[in-house]
């Protein structure tokens, strides 16, 4: 292999008879005035004068030829290989044509590909096409994970992708980008399963109800399994979850309301005037009720006579209370803001946000557990809005008294993580739960709060957020304004930018700050599986086998069955099982079975006979 044709100090070609070259393997040249110099593959292609490509029958540029001419080889019978590699420093000088090529051992490219040990980062995966690089690689590097490729596991071939989670310090957060299908959320899990692994505190806000690690793969060797049962924990909000209604603060109480339906000025201006320190939501609750009431008697007047007619002495307490209500606040409060509040906090309420408190996410991070809190994207809208807030400002309170030299409860850093990251932080317009993403990613390293968070659509993710997030998993990706995004945001080349339409589900571009360039991986076969992995094709074929199955059971012992005795059938059938089935419905079954062959059916000059 040697250099050819005209050089630069970032980009040269090589040329080989007898090697073909891959994109993103690295190579070494060896420049007889600069020393050893590190490139990767950035173009690769073959060349034959006999099987020409374009028009005029060359492929490559001319003094590239001229190059593979001029150094002995026979462009006229030989197919040539052609490689360019792109430098991964900038060389003093352009590079000198004719220096020779060859492929590094694993210890020229250690520093550049291993930025931490197996026990301190994160294995995710391998550096594609380094596999001629891993005959002398260290023991603890080998071994260590399978890919899934073609419907099966791979051993490892490569050397491994481990990302530095000690790196998140000076370069924070992680975006993780892929249209459907790409492999995003498979390796968002296998991210996952990582962190389980090293125990770092971490919350997941999971709308898809996907993100349960109890469900090990079947094609996991049975004898390399991870068990990660303890490790985590799934939380629905509403159930297991909710708001301390009496911690909250006007603002909190603001924030919630509007997640669940925007709140116009006046009804913010209404929550600050009758929402007390330390209120209950009953006692908050009536209090907005008893006001509405008053305002819909109209008049002191009116109010007055309800006084005056009131039937008992509780009842007439009860509207003295609301004429306190009406002369104090009837001017402040307009009576459709304060029926705006009433309907949003019931909503609220109904939906079991202040049925419960958030002490078993503390106490899980506390034990360094991944926390999966599920709900509908709308409600982890609002209630990640008090979370997020609330567990942020107890790690800054920690770490500030550190500083001050006082004294507060220890909080652990933690890390957030969330798919459909741009319904939580939507560019273009504000949500409840945008104002604290957005200051985690701009404060959170200084206070160890750090965000990993998977989108479709790069472009709809607030740009201050995604401008902030120093590490970016990019996947397949097929939008081209998507693909503008990411060309933006990182450093990926406009030859990688191409490719990304078409990479394989779990190929990855890493775009990693810390390095300060692009690598190229596979995401490593994942040990627990998703619970939606079932084809839902086969669920369907399942479902209609097993009704089959079950309505066979029924009938078997009625069988044979006369077309004018169905009644009495069902009947029986009734009594026995408690199920009833409409006429058609029951003709219908049995002519179903009667076309899968499981029963037959004769025909007769009166009805029809079923059998087996």
């Amino acid at each position: 292999m040697k250099v050819v044709g005209i050089t630069t100090q970032q980009e040269v070609y090589v040329g080989s008879k007898d090697r073909n070259f891959r994109i993103n393997e690295f190579l070494i040249i060896t420049d007889p005035y600069q020393g050893d110099l590190m490139g990767e593959v950035v173009e690769a292609q073959t060349y034959n004068k006999y099987m020409p490509l374009s028009l005029h029958g060359e492929l490559a540029d001319s003094s590239v030829i001229e190059s593979l001419k001029a150094i002995g080889y026979n462009i006229e019978e030989d197919t040539i290989y052609i490689g360019k590699i792109r430098l991964l420093n900038e060389a003093l000088y352009p590079v000198e044509t004719g220096s020779s090529v060859r492929v590094p051992i694993f210890d020229e490219v250690k520093d550049l590909m291993i930025q931490s040990s197996t026990d301190e980062g994160l294995v995710l995966g391998i550096i594609k096409n380094t596999d001629q690089m891993i005959d002398d690689m260290d023991e603890e590097y080998q071994n260590l994970l399978y890919t899934f490729e073609e419907g099966k596991l791979i051993g490892q071939k490569d050397i491994p992708y481990i990302y530095n989670i000690r790196s998140m310090h000076q370069y924070p957060h992680i975006g993780v980008f892929g249209g459907s299908g790409s492999g995003k959320s498979f390796g968002l899990r296998v991210i996952l399963e990582e962190l389980m692994d090293l125990n770092i505190p971490t919350i997941v806000l999971d709308p898809h109800f996907e993100m349960d690690f109890s469900e090990i793969g079947e094609y996991m060797p049975k004898g390399e399994i991870n068990i990660y049962n303890e490790k985590f924990k799934c939380l629905q909000v509403g159930f297991h979850v909710g708001v301390r209604f009496e911690d909250l603060s006007p603002q909190d109480i603001k924030n919630l309301l509007d997640a669940a339906s925007t709140l116009t000025d006046a009804m913010s201006n209404v929550v600050d005037i009758l929402f007390k320190r330390n209120d209950s939501y009953n006692s908050f609750y009536n209090r907005l009720k008893m006001l509405a009431e008053a305002q819909e008697e109209g008049t002191m007047d009116r109010i007055n006579a309800r006084i005056t007619e009131a039937a008992s002495n509780l009842e007439r307490e009860g509207w003295q209370k609301r004429k306190e209500l009406y002369l104090s606040y009837d001017k402040t409060c307009p009576y459709s803001s304060v029926r705006g509040i009433i309907w949003r906090l019931n909503r609220l309420n109904n939906e079991g946000i202040f049925s419960k408190d958030i002490k078993p996410i503390e106490e899980g991070l506390h034990m360094g557990k991944l926390i999966v809190i599920q709900g509908s994207t709308r409600i982890l809208q609002v209630f990640s809005t008090y979370l997020l807030n609330n567990l942020y400002h107890k790690r800054r309170d920690y770490k500030d008294a550190l500083y001050k030299k006082t004294t507060a409860d220890y909080f652990p850093p933690f890390i957030i993580v969330t798919d459909e990251a741009h319904n939580f932080a939507p560019k273009g317009y504000d949500s409840p739960s945008k104002s604290i993403l957005k200051e985690i990613s701009q404060e959170g390293r200084k206070y160890g709060a750090f965000l990993i968070l998977a989108t479709q659509r790069p472009t709809l993710l607030d740009e201050t957020i995604t401008a902030q997030l120093n590490t970016k998993f990019i996947f397949r990706t097929v939008r081209a304004s998507d693909i503008q995004t990411i060309k933006e945001e990182t450093d990926i080349t406009e030859e990688e930018a191409r490719r990304l339409p078409y990479l394989r589900t779990g190929d990855v571009f890493v775009s990693e700050a810390s390095l300060g360039r692009t690598i190229f991986a596979r995401i490593r076969a994942a040990d627990t599986t998703s619970p939606h992995t079932e084809n839902p094709f086969d669920e369907l074929k399942n479902k209609t086998e097993e009704d089959d199955e079950k309505f066979l059971s029924i009938i078997k012992d009625k069988l044979p069955i006369n077309g004018d005795d169905f009644i009495n059938v069902i009947k029986e059938i009734e009594s026995e099982t408690g199920l009833t089935y409409p006429l058609n419905l029951f003709e219908g079954k049995l002519d179903t079975l009667v076309e899968k062959g499981i029963l037959k059916k004769e025909k007769t000059p009166f009805f029809n006979v079923y059998k087996q």
